[in-house]
């Protein structure tokens, strides 16, 4: 029975960043209605100029409906990984793989704007402020504030695709004691579709070729990103050149920003009708990019779990299941390498150059890690 006032969907969705777009999208393909909220207005993500990494296997599925940004994207044909003042580098090329790239970098906005055209225009409520979330029996109610009217949505499941989690006791957080400094700058010779991922014992430095510029992600201790974010230009291009080396020059660095870095991990992915994807579920240090990848792979399975077995209370705990060895493994992966290269240590930098060597030397070894990086737990066994 219908209850006075109160609008009834199958599927509620709070974000509409990309994560939520990307599963919105990809219900909507297999004939699944959902609605999208957010509190912003959509028009805010079309000024957001970061740069995002993004495997060819995001590209995969992003196509699939009809929403990869083309002309904005710029491909990695080429990862060279090392380490500073230490021996052994690691190359890993599109051309083993049969790829066309390896990945691609495209911005925000861009990537944002290319979901955004796809969707109808009774998708979303943005600009909304969401008052109350109360789990029920049968599902979720969520009192919020849209367009200066009350309105109660009941929803048979509630996916959470928002903002990173602050003080909740069901996420487990480790504070790097790194932040990450970001700009761009031009660089000389010009990139040749190589990204670069040089480790230093400040943390991984990370050269990421967009259109003709390299998006940097220097990564620092706190008080050297302090130093940094104060540097006129030529000063810090100078402290760029330092951690990178002479292999390159750079110029004409843009604005700079700074985000501290943690390890996010949300112990259980389900609580009753209620599900986490993307940044809710977990966020990661920023080294190798895997973490908004691995947002776009939540969103996709759990479109392919609720179109397979629909909205009933298996379906979610199946999802949970289903991405264990993804999320826990990409975020095993990332938070080893930072901590196993972010420091000086003469043994451990001997045992890096080493294993750097021997991903080298060794294809099956290499083609592990990469197809990992590239696919996330679809490229096991």
């Amino acid at each position: 029975m219908t209850e006075p006032g109160i609008e009834h969907v199958d599927i509620l969705i709070i974000g509409a960043g990309p994560v939520g777009m990307t599963l919105h999208l990809a219900l909507a393909a297999g004939g699944q209605k959902s609605l999208l909220l957010d509190r912003r207005a959509l028009q805010v993500q079309q000024g957001d100029p970061r740069a995002l990494a993004l495997s060819h296997g995001a590209r995969q599925l992003l196509e699939q409906i009809n929403s990869w940004p083309t002309r904005a994207a710029t491909p990695i044909e080429t990862i060279h990984v090392s380490q500073k003042d230490g021996f052994g580098r690691t190359l890993i090329d599109h051309q083993e793989y049969g790829l066309p790239a390896l990945g691609y970098v495209v911005r925000y906005r861009d990537l944002a704007g290319a979901l955004a055209a796809n969707l109808a225009t009774d998708a979303v409520l943005s600009e909304a402020e969401i008052l109350d979330i109360t789990p029920n029996d049968d599902g979720v109610t969520v009192s919020l504030r849209h367009a200066g009217q009350l309105r109660t949505i009941r929803t048979k499941r509630l996916v959470h695709a928002e903002g990173t989690p602050g003080d909740d006791p069901a996420v487990k957080v480790s504070d790097y004691e790194q932040h990450a400094v970001i700009c761009e700058v031009t660089p000389t010779p010009g990139h040749n579709k190589r990204a670069w991922e040089r480790f230093t014992p400040d943390g991984p430095l990370a050269l990421l070729p967009l259109g003709d510029e390299y998006s940097i992600v220097f990564t620092l201790p706190p008080a050297k990103a302090d130093a940094v974010m104060a540097m006129d230009d030529d000063t810090f291009i100078a402290a760029l050149q330092t951690q990178f080396g002479q292999r390159m020059r750079f110029a004409k660095p843009g604005k700079r920003s700074r985000f501290p870095l943690f390890l996010r991990l949300r112990d259980t992915l389900v609580k009753g009708h209620e599900v986490w994807i993307g940044n809710t579920a977990q966020t990661l240090h920023p080294v190798s990019g895997q973490g908004f990848n691995l947002g776009i792979r939540d969103a996709w399975q759990l479109s392919e779990i609720l179109l397979k077995n629909g909205v009933d209370r298996t379906s979610l705990d199946n999802y949970a299941a289903c991405r264990r060895l993804d999320r826990r493994g990409s975020a095993f992966f990332t938070d080893q390498i930072v901590r196993a290269f972010s420091n000086d240590f003469g043994p451990l930098k001997l045992a890096r150059g080493l294993g750097l060597l021997a991903l080298d030397i060794c294809p099956p070894a290499r083609h592990f890690v990469a197809k990992r990086m590239i696919w996330g737990a679809r490229a096991w066994p």
